[in-house]
């Protein structure tokens, strides 16, 4: 008995024989696959390759492509100081947004891990900001901002300080802009890290107590190595968020002053839309350049940080 099964179980073993489809299960499975393909197809790899095609063809003023120009629109991008300035002001922009959305979000998911009465009313409290949208974050902000009857320079005049052009100097509109996002983000990241948080097993805090460890050192040695994976996934997902970041910029500074707030996202706009602007191909150009952005950034990202990531 034992010598006859002996071959099937060895057959049934991985990597030893590969599984034949009948045709009538290929067609099956291609047929649950045609809806996603046309949604892909229509709305990720036209835009995506119509995008491309514009970048190398000049375009009349409903966007239609005309005679074939090569990198040219590329070249003149990278040679104009002003249009190459975006780079600089798109990856700080980025800076401003990820850094602080991720470590104030961690600090306030592990502070609501406290066992106290009414967390439960605050941690609703910090994921408010999450039914947020950009507009309605950006119109309220803006409000607060306002040099004459803003929230913030009524504090700053009773702390006996001048105010500040929040939004109209160059020096503090970017930041003031960014701090706008990384409030509207909170909400996202403390609802992800406490997720994470709410996973690490208690058993192992609960050990690491009764071997004398402190909140610190349970902090260091057992919960951040254990969230590494969705510290790493907000890094990831903050990131390439905020590299298209386009509705606080467009409502609270429309890219000023003097380009200090005008990222990559919103050069795009202004070229192809904003204003009676036509330029398509050099819109479609710094759509390319976000794009190779964007993916250079991850990939950076996934070789560097990931290594650190512990998967338990």
């Amino acid at each position: 008995m034992v010598e006859r099964t002996a071959p099937a179980i060895a057959g049934a073993l991985p990597g030893r024989r590969r599984p034949r489809y009948r045709p009538a299960e290929i067609a099956i499975a291609a047929a649950f696959l045609v809806p996603s393909t046309i949604v892909f197809a229509l709305f990720v790899f036209y835009p995506l390759g119509r995008t491309i095609w514009l970048s190398v063809h000049g375009s009349d003023i409903f966007g239609n492509a005309t005679n074939f120009v090569g990198f040219e629109r590329y070249a003149d991008f990278l040679s104009d100081p002003k249009l190459r300035g975006v780079l600089p002001v798109t990856v700080l922009f980025a800076v401003c947004t990820v850094v602080p959305t991720v470590v104030i979000g961690l600090a306030l998911a592990v502070a609501l891990q406290a066992k106290v009465k009414g967390v439960g009313f605050f941690r609703t409290l910090m994921a408010t900001p999450f039914a947020f949208s950009a507009a309605s974050a950006a119109v309220v902000f803006d409000a607060f901002y306002s040099p004459s009857l803003g929230v913030f320079n009524g504090i700053l005049s009773h702390l006996g300080l001048s105010g500040v052009d929040w939004l109209t100097n160059p020096a503090t509109a970017l930041p003031s802009v960014a701090a706008v996002s990384v409030w509207r983000d909170l909400g996202y990241a403390v609802l992800v890290f406490s997720a994470g948080l709410q996973a690490i097993p208690e058993e192992l805090l609960e050990a690491a107590r009764l071997d004398g460890a402190g909140r610190w050192r349970i902090l260091r040695g057992i919960i951040l190595p254990l969230l590494t994976p969705t510290i790493f996934f907000m890094l990831v997902v903050s990131t390439i968020g905020s590299l298209q970041t386009f509705g606080e910029i467009n409502i609270m500074t429309g890219g000023g002053p003097d380009g200090a707030t005008t990222t990559l996202v919103y050069g795009l706009y202004k070229s192809a839309f904003a204003f009676g602007a036509s330029d398509f191909g050099l819109a479609s150009v710094q759509g390319v350049v976000l794009l190779l952005l964007v993916m250079s950034i991850t990939a950076i990202q996934f070789r560097v940080l990931q290594r650190k990531v512990f998967y338990s």
